[in-house]
């Protein structure tokens, strides 16, 4: 009974999700609601002081995997929110684009300029800054919400080929499973079907955009600040690599250069003024991926993951791993990917890069399978669960060449 409930807590959160429009409920609020409301269920359950500190332990674990995406994702916002609001992207914009150009090209350009960027840096930060560059050209409300999906699906690509895009390729390599070499073939298919997306996404696209002009100045401290973040973004990767540092204490302690340089150059009322607008804008991404944690970790604490796991090893692992792709598009692909590492499935060198690929690049077929998707959804106001469903057969129709291509490389080369 309390489990049918439980889950009966997840579905009417997604359903608050997928009638934002109806209810003019804010999503960040219904999905933070019913996250809480199904923890408070668990320990009102627990019936005896052992099972309690169980539930309490399990609670402690999944805020701790909260805390650090979310600082993660505050101190990387926050250079981007700056950054955004001194018109510096808008400045990288004008030198890596053209003034003018066509929507077609435009298409293909963001296509690889996100697929790069979120395979040499974390997805966050490629959502982040990717969405930063649509805002610097005049789109129409479909071609934005198109180039959306497009970014998307190309941050989930680009990260499954290097350990510093996806955690959960980074969980595969450390299990000893994959080879940094092997993951690297992994960009051929990725690339491949990401082209294919911005090719089918500009079949109807026609006309030209031009870049919005620049108007407001800007200082020295502002390039020193995108300097920062640069840095940041490479120590990151170095640091996380030679000394398995988090990369959020490497990212916290580039947030705190940031605050020191701006307090240095800044008036009190400018450091304010820029605070509360990062607070302003961020904040509802924030809350919408606590409420989002939350309900995962519950669904974990229940057994839902074992379950998967457990259907996962009925079947063959070619299809198995095609179908956990599809599932990381409802459920978080970091607990899926945990929950299969700790099933210890007895996979081929092909099979695993496969579940590297689905896992990496499955969440996009839901706009609220990935983090890139949370984020776009929060940023991107013409971005809801319902528009971006009539995408789904585009993603799913990529998806499926990306793995096959990953199935026939990695067999071709190991076979």
């Amino acid at each position: 009974m309390l489990y049918i409930f439980l889950i009966s807590l997840a579905v009417l959160a997604l359903l608050s999700i997928i009638f934002e429009e109806v209810t003019h409920l804010n999503k960040a609020k219904t999905t933070l609601f019913f996250g809480c409301i199904s923890w408070i269920a668990l320990f009102m359950s627990a019936g005896d002081p052992g099972h309690e500190k169980l539930i309490a332990a399990e609670l402690n674990e999944n805020l701790l995997e909260i805390a650090t995406l979310w600082l993660f994702l505050m101190s990387t916002m926050t250079f981007v929110a700056y950054l955004n609001a001194k018109g510096m992207i808008q400045i990288l914009v004008q030198k890596l684009f053209p003034q003018k150009v066509s929507v077609r090209v435009l298409m293909l350009q963001v296509a690889l300029f996100s697929l790069i960027l979120s395979a040499i840096c974390d997805n966050v930060t490629a959502t982040l800054v990717s969405l930063g560059l649509l805002t610097t050209f005049k789109l129409d409300n479909q071609m934005r919400r198109r180039m959306a999906v497009l970014i998307i699906f190309a941050v989930n690509s680009g990260g499954v080929s290097l350990i510093t895009g996806d955690v959960t390729t980074l969980m595969i390599f450390l299990g000893g499973h994959v080879q940094m070499s092997e993951l690297l073939i992994l960009f051929v298919p990725a690339a491949v079907s990401v082209m294919l997306l911005a090719v089918l996404f500009s079949l109807k696209a026609e006309g030209h955009v031009s870049t919005t002009p620049i108007t407001r100045d800007y200082h020295k401290v502002d390039v020193v600040i995108a300097f920062i973040f640069f840095c940041t973004i490479i120590a990151t990767m170095a640091l996380n690599i030679l000394f398995g540092i988090p990369p959020v204490l490497t990212f916290l302690t580039g947030l705190s250069i940031l605050f020191l340089v701006g307090h240095n150059f800044r008036s009190k009322k400018e450091e304010m003024e820029i605070l509360e607008y990062i607070r302003q804008v961020e904040y509802d991404t924030l809350l919408f991926f606590l409420g989002i944690l939350l309900l995962v970790g519950m669904l974990k604490e229940i057994g839902t993951l074992d379950l998967l796991t457990e259907v996962y090893a009925m079947y063959d692992p070619n299809i198995s791993n095609f179908v956990t792709g599809i599932g990381s598009a409802i459920l978080d692909n970091v607990p899926l990917t945990a929950a299969l590492l700790k099933a210890e499935p007895v996979l081929t060198t092909a099979e695993w890069l496969g579940l590297t690929y689905s896992v990496g690049v499955g969440g996009s077929l839901l706009v609220i399978g990935s983090a890139s998707g949370i984020i776009a959804m929060s940023k991107v106001k013409e971005l809801t669960f319902v528009s971006y469903l009539k995408y789904v057969p585009a993603l799913l129709l990529c998806y499926s060449l990306g793995y096959g291509l990953t199935l026939f490389i990695a067999n071709h080369l190991h076979g």
